[in-house]
């Protein structure tokens, strides 16, 4: 769990901005996404080949 502690003369704008820092560095967020819903292996792997066909494809037009 991300936690931070208000520093001396620190702001609640520059806290949140730490904390939110923290968060996305953790990944919680993203983990949280990805397992909102149950998806089997076989959706799995079929997503992680489309996945890598666009960003093949996107490579390559560069």
């Amino acid at each position: 769990m991300a936690s931070v502690n208000l520093r001396q003369n620190e702001s609640q704008d520059s806290l949140l901005k730490r904390f939110r820092k923290k968060v996305v560095k953790s990944g919680v967020l993203s983990t949280v996404r990805r397992k909102r819903w149950f998806v089997s292996k076989s959706e799995q792997r079929r997503m992680d080949k489309k996945k890598a066909v666009r960003r093949n494809f996107r490579k390559s037009y560069d």
